[in-house]
């Protein structure tokens, strides 16, 4: 079976349900994972995904923050949602396909603007909900399993539009990468975007202060599809949406791409 995959922080599914729909008309990935979609599971505007084949969806959702859904054409089993850091957030679930492959969404805290647990709570909490994933991966020895989503790092120097000017800045500094690091490596994920463009800058989002984001290209790229050794030489057609940033009332972020071969 060959299905294609998609992540995308929405930044509200209610406030940018059109733009969900003309995605999915436009590129029909077989499976949308959300993030930051900023609803309560009952309040999803779930009638407008399954008018367009997208009959199957498991969520996790709070009102107004946070966040989590996985939408699908492909019949999907709920497998669940971890409470990374006792957080109290709408931050995981994961699905099981029915070949057995398990799908993991990612919401990782932004962290603030301070990069100083000391100073700034909310970075404590970002590196603590990584230090948890990094010991569940390494605990429950993923296998036939993709995670993605907005985990809100920018690991590489090419990566991001600067790497000594923000080497400072909260999701791209060291201490971040070096705990994503550690959660990659607890599972031995594969970065598939990078297995598929090894080279060159890549990003994801484009801040909406940036008075021309096109023009000033001053991106980061804080969305990721990752999988377990054992299905990562079958991902392959990796792209980043650019041009979404471009739509009407856009999210920050735009949408990841891959399809597998399993």
């Amino acid at each position: 079976m060959t299905f294609t995959l998609a992540t995308w922080n929405i930044n509200s599914v209610r406030l940018r349900e059109a733009l969900v729909c003309r995605l999915l008309t436009e590129e029909a990935p077989d499976v949308l994972c959300l993030q930051e979609i900023k609803t309560p599971v009952d309040k999803f505007p779930q009638d407008a995904f399954r008018a367009l084949g997208y009959t199957h969806m498991v969520a996790r959702g709070q009102k107004g923050y946070n966040g989590v859904a996985i939408l699908s054409k492909l019949p999907l089993q709920d497998a669940g949602g971890e409470d990374f850091a006792a957080l109290g957030h709408a931050r995981h679930v994961a699905a099981r396909l029915e070949n057995g492959v398990t799908i993991h969404n990612f919401y990782v805290p932004a962290g603030g603007d301070i990069p100083d647990r000391e100073q700034n709570v909310k970075f404590g909490q970002k590196l603590d909900f990584l230090t948890q994933m990094r010991d569940w991966a390494h605990g429950g020895r993923p296998a036939r399993s993709i995670l993605v989503g907005d985990l809100n790092i920018a690991p590489r120097e090419d990566d991001v539009w600067n790497h000594k000017a923000l080497l400072k800045i909260v999701s791209h500094t060291p201490i971040e990468v070096e705990h994503l690091a550690q959660a990659q490596d607890a599972g031995a994920w594969v970065d598939v975007t990078r297995k598929d463009i090894p080279e060159g800058r890549l990003y994801s989002w484009w801040s909406y202060r940036a008075a021309d984001w096109d023009a000033a290209d001053k991106g980061r790229r804080l969305d990721h599809v990752w999988a377990t050794p054992d299905i990562a030489g079958a991902a392959h057609g990796s792209r980043i949406l650019r041009p979404v940033r471009g739509w009407d009332q856009p999210s920050d972020h735009v949408p990841v791409l891959a399809a597998f071969d399993l």
